[in-house]
This record gives C-alpha cells, structure tokens and sequence, in this order.
C-alpha cells in the first residue's frame, strides 16, 4: 500500500491559504496600527486609555488572525468602529491646567474699525522656561492698519518651520499671531502625538517681544527670518486680520484640538489667507505642508520683494543679530526691521504697495 505523506511541503494548499491569511493581515494592519495609538494617547484618563487601547488591540489581531478569511476584512471593520467612535467622542475643553504661557486665550470686541483685544500676551522672559507670564489688553484702529509680515522660524530641521504672522499699525503697533499646541502643565510637544488629538490648538495674540525674542533671544538653535508681504494690498490685510479676530472668538466659544498635519500653525494660516488673496492665488501647494519651502513659494509668486535673488533675500531676511541687539526695547519691532529688504515703516498705504 503507497503511503501519502502529510508533510506542509506535499502540501501547497497549506502555504497558500497562510500566504492569503498573511496578506489580509497586513491589508488591515494600518486600521490596527492607527486604531492603538488613537485610542491609547486618548484625551481620557491614562488607565483609561490603555485599557481601551489593549482591547481593541486584542479584538483585532483576533479577528485577523482566527476568523475566517472572507469575514476578517468585514470583522476588522466592524472592530474598527471602537477607536473610530472613541476617537470622536474625545471632546477638546478650555478649561484644563494650562501651562502659563497658555493660561489665557485671547478673544476680540470689534466696534467698527475700533478693536479691543483681550490677553494679548507679553511675557517678561529671563529664560526659555523662566518668565513671569503677562496678559494684557490692547486696543487697534483698523484704519490704522497697514502691513503683515510673515515670520518663519527654522529650528533645524529645515524642510518644516514655525510660522508666525504680524500686523503692523502706522501707529507702530505689531500684534503677531502664533498657531500652536495648548498644552496642560506637564506636557511636552510631540509632532507624533498632535495627530491623535492629544493638544487643543491656541491662536496666542503677542507682542512680538514676547514670541519673537523668545525664539531669537532665549531659545537655542532657532534661525528667525522676517519677510513682509509686499504685494499685499490694505483690503486683504485687513481682510486676513478680521479672520485671525474670528479665530480666536471662534476658539474662545468652542475649543478644537490640534492636529500636526491638518491644523497647524501653516495650515492655519492658508485657510485664513485663501479667503482672501487675489484671483489665481490662494490654491494649495505642497509648501503649505512642508513650510520650511515657503518663503521660496511667496517669492516665486511675487509676494516678497523680488528685487534680490531669493538666496540673498533669505540670507538677509535672518533678524537673531538685530533681536539680540534690541533686547527688550520699546522699539523691538521697529529695530529688527530696520534694513530689511522691503521692510519700512508702516506710515502710509502705498508703502505696503510698492
């Protein structure tokens, strides 16, 4: 009697049907992978958290691995709906432990072209970690408004920035805006973990002695670069101005989390601008992404002042030097623009059209 043999390698069904279960494993593996971290860096209590994310982990691997091949696909689904519901269950709130330099959030009574602003702030640094936090209130004319410039904050990593935007008042007031992460006493920024709604996002209103010089003056390693718009005319900056104003009232009723891909400080920024830049203008661009190619973008687009290469407009656009040099003074803002190409004084309209 012939005796057939049981081995896996008489048998190519088996490697077939492991082959089939391995690719559904990994077809499903991105779902099991974003479902965890979503679920374990929760807005909830840590146990919490881990529990949840150890469950549904577990629920998972199980379907994908036991289950029968034509109901994993389906199954992994069906488990997915936990991190998919908790992850929009997680609500964002203005009243959590706010470190002090995001204690107060500021908010805007408009009256015409009279603006009153409210935790406008002005920290007294002594060091990057060492300041007495300071929120003030600060009045603007509208008709008084003129120019916005456009701070890109390099802190090394080159392809990705910090941006910052200032309004300047012929009077010679600059408010500048910061999109960043509100984080509770305790935490520390994570690129990674702003993508599971981790932080609430905060429009800070500033001095600009305050978030300017903190990145010149007291941070180590990052490269500050100022350029004014020039192309843009008053009715847009007044026009983008207001949106930073909605913004903050917006984020004042109804806190939103921060989301390192979608609402950042760059992408905060182009969905306000877009709304009202010139016909042609305003469609999206990688560089909106990686912001660190931004001021080449503006450039290339005639929004900074073209009249040098753009290798030596970047070069000259660095403002740490003049910060350094300014420190605390009154006049910071008018001491780091002096010199700048396309920078003056924002004393009448057509200055900022020239």
């Amino acid at each position: 009697m012939t005796r057939i043999s049981s081995s896996p390698a008489a048998r190519p069904g088996v490697w077939h049907r492991a082959a089939l279960r391995l690719g559904l494993f990994v077809l499903v593996a991105p779902l099991c992978a974003w479902g965890v971290l979503a679920l374990y860096y929760g807005s909830w209590p840590r146990g919490v958290c881990v529990a949840l994310a150890l469950l549904y982990g577990a629920a998972h691997l199980a379907v994908a691995l036991f289950a029968p091949r034509r109901w994993v696909i389906p199954g992994c689904l069906a488990v997915f709906l936990l991190p998919l519901a908790a992850f929009q269950l997680m609500r964002p709130a203005n009243d959590r432990p706010w470190q002090a330099d995001v204690a107060q959030a500021p908010y805007a009574e408009i009256n015409g072209d009279q603006i009153t602003i409210h935790n406008v702030r002005n920290c007294a640094y002594r060091s990057e970690t060492e300041f007495t936090p300071v929120f003030e209130t600060r009045h603007y004319d509208l008709a008084k408004l003129r120019t916005a410039d456009v701070f890109l904050v390099d802190w090394g990593l080159r392809h990705v920035a910090h941006t910052m935007i200032s309004f300047g008042f012929t009077d010679g007031q600059y408010l500048c805006f910061s999109i960043e992460t509100r984080k509770e006493v305790g935490e520390e920024y994570s690129a990674f973990k702003g993508l599971f709604r981790q932080y609430e996002v905060i429009f800070i209103a500033a001095d600009e002695r305050d978030l300017v010089r903190l990145r010149t003056n007291f941070r180590q390693g990052e490269t500050v670069r100022l350029y004014r718009m020039v192309k843009t005319t008053p009715q847009t900056v007044r026009g983008v101005f207001l949106g930073y104003l909605d913004r903050i009232n917006s984020l004042h009723r109804r806190p939103e989390w921060y989301n390192a891909v979608t609402e950042n400080c760059m992408v905060g920024f182009f969905q306000i601008a877009r709304q009202h830049a010139a016909p042609g203008r305003g469609r999206w661009h990688w560089s909106v992404l990686l912001n660190g190619y931004a001021d080449q973008r503006a450039y290339d687009n005639g929004a900074l002042n073209t009249t040098l290469p753009f290798d030596e407009l970047r070069e000259r656009s660095v403002i740490n030097p003049r910060a350094e040099a300014a420190g605390d003074a009154p006049d910071f803002s008018a001491r780091i623009r002096e010199g700048l190409p396309g920078t003056t004084r924002p004393e009448t309209p057509s200055q900022t059209q020239k």
